[in-house]
């Protein structure tokens, strides 16, 4: 299946801002808070950023981490390092302190533009970057009481004083632009080079699937800045709402007061809405569609939001490597479930995990793309390693596709198993599990005893009333709860999937975009059943 045809910048990404600058000047491009920003003062913002990087770097190419605040910041920091001819590598600020060390270490980060928050954490690691030479504080907070740090304020000042000098040439098409990191849920991550191409093509690919344009307002209700909605929305000139409050009610009345018509959000805060006793007393004036994207949805949470807001919800699919976004769902035509087509110009297949042959419809297998917002290449790897020869890159997860192209996922490659040879998608028993009344929240993880066979095992969150006022403290209890949620789900499940243990616990951490540590928690089943 392949995706409809687009025109593509042909320049550098950041031309984008300039041309939707050239076309809506006094647009409003971004509003946070009282703050407002029109495309023509942001491009102005940029060039100046994009200056001072130059006088203070000294030369291109080098490597500049910057923080994803939600904050219209972290826009002036992004196309100001690609202006200047530098690479931005956008950081996510949840990274756990090893994971953060890794990153800017295999990246080869020179400077840090970073919140005051993670300048503190990283001042204990500078011994172990040896190519950092710079922690600049940005955002709301100074950078006093971090050790080796400086304001951003204070380097502008140093760089403004300095002579003026002619910036570098403009990048390429081709050049680097951005290394963006994996999201390392199943070890350290990995570091993505992509491309101005990769970059400005994905963003004309998303606003054309999300039907963004110059009226559009694209509520962000996200705890960090995604490049996504970022360029896509600087591509078609449309606005930004930043939202950082985390209630999904004050991001919904926010939407409503600022005629926001996308209302871009997380799973863990769209399901938290559609569980929120305060959502009958929720509506949407100007909203079309909400999009969900970073983890799967549920669909019966879709289907609720749907039928209470009378708009449809959708999802689309990517990855780190592929600038992200390679299918969404469409407004017009949407499926709870699904992720939807492949977006333009972008191919989709699925093959064998074993065999590599390439299979048909509705075959479960790996899911492989091919198309223009294809990574370069991994850093420090060669890019032949990660896409073949004809362009297609393996993505690691297993899905498949219906006759009229739609994408369904199943799960991670690494997380299915075998039992008796028929490949099980924790996935699918979860979702049998989500439907046992006693449930209120679960992960199922495979374990490998003694004779060497998989089998399905769960931690598994009970509905306060399931769990009883005061009994969840007592072993005797949750024994008996596990065995009686086991023996209603496993009648309905063919022997291979069925639940040989399930552990109750009080929650299920996640990453703050809704990913489960699946790796930490079969680890931790392991443990707690081997005791046993």
């Amino acid at each position: 299946m392949t995706g409809p045809s687009l025109a593509y910048p042909q320049s550098s990404a950041d031309a984008m801002l300039t041309a939707s600058a050239a076309r809506h000047g006094s647009r409003l491009a971004v509003r946070a808070g009282t703050r407002t920003i029109s495309f023509a003062v942001l491009d102005a913002m940029v060039e100046r950023c994009a200056t001072v990087l130059g006088q203070y770097l000294g030369r291109p190419g080098t490597v500049v981490a910057l923080t994803s605040l939600l904050s219209p910041d972290f826009i002036v920091g992004y196309y100001g390092i690609l202006r200047s001819g530098n690479v931005a590598a956008p950081l996510n600020p949840y990274l756990r302190e090893e994971q953060l060390a890794y990153v800017l270490g295999d990246s080869g980060t020179e400077v840090a533009l970073v919140d005051a928050a993670t300048a503190q954490r990283l001042a204990p690691m500078r011994e172990r970057l040896p190519k950092l030479k710079e922690i600049v504080v940005i955002g709301p907070h100074s950078g006093r009481g971090v050790p080796g740090a400086r304001t951003l304020r204070e380097v502008l000042a140093e760089a403004g004083g300095r002579p003026q000098q002619d910036r570098a040439a403009r990048p390429g098409p081709g050049d680097l632009a951005c290394l963006h990191f994996t999201s390392g849920t199943t070890g350290m991550p990995k570091t993505v080079m992509l491309s101005h191409r990769n970059v400005a093509v994905n963003a004309a690919q998303v606003a054309h699937a999300h039907r963004l344009g110059g009226s559009s307002v694209a509520l962000n209700h996200l705890p960090t800045f995604h490049p996504m909605h970022m360029n896509s929305a600087i591509f078609a000139g449309a606005t930004q709402l930043l939202c950082g409050e985390p209630d999904p009610v004050q991001a919904v009345q926010l939407a409503n007061h600022h005629g926001a018509t996308h209302y871009y959000s997380l799973p863990v805060r769209l399901a938290a809405l559609a569980g929120s006793p305060a959502l009958a007393g929720l509506r949407f004036e100007t909203v079309q569609v909400i999009a969900s994207g970073g983890a799967a949805l549920p669909p019966a949470a879709a289907r609720l939001l749907s039928g209470h807001f009378g708009v449809p919800v959708i999802q689309g699919y990517g990855l780190a490597e592929t600038s992200p976004l390679t299918h969404s769902d469409d407004a017009a035509d949407w499926q709870p479930g699904s992720v939807g087509r492949p977006v333009a110009d972008t191919e989709c297949r699925v093959v064998d995990i074993d065999t590599r042959a390439v299979l048909g419809v509705d075959e479960p297998g790996e899911v492989q793309v091919r198309g223009p917002q294809v990574m370069l290449g991994y850093l420090g790897d060669d890019a032949g390693t990660a896409v073949d020869r004809d362009g297609w890159l393996s993505t690691g997860d297993v899905g498949r596709v219906e006759a009229d192209g739609r994408l369904f996922l199943v799960d991670r490659i690494k997380d299915v198993f075998k039992r008796d040879n028929w490949v099980v998608s924790p996935t699918d028993i979860e979702r049998s599990l989500g439907r046992h009344r006693a449930v209120r929240d679960c992960v199922v993880v495979d374990f490998t005893g003694a004779v060497g066979d998989a089998v399905a095992t769960a931690f598994v969150v009970l509905t306060e009333e399931a769990a009883g006022p005061d009994e969840t403290a007592d072993g005797d209890y949750r024994a008996k709860a596990a065995l009686a949620v086991a023996e209603e789900v496993n009648a309905e499940l063919p022997y291979y999937q069925r639940i040989e243990h399930i552990e109750i616990v009080a929650s299920i951490e996640r990453s703050p975009n809704g990913k489960v540590p699946r790796k930490e928690l079969r680890a931790r089943m392991a443990q707690l059943l081997r005791r046993d």
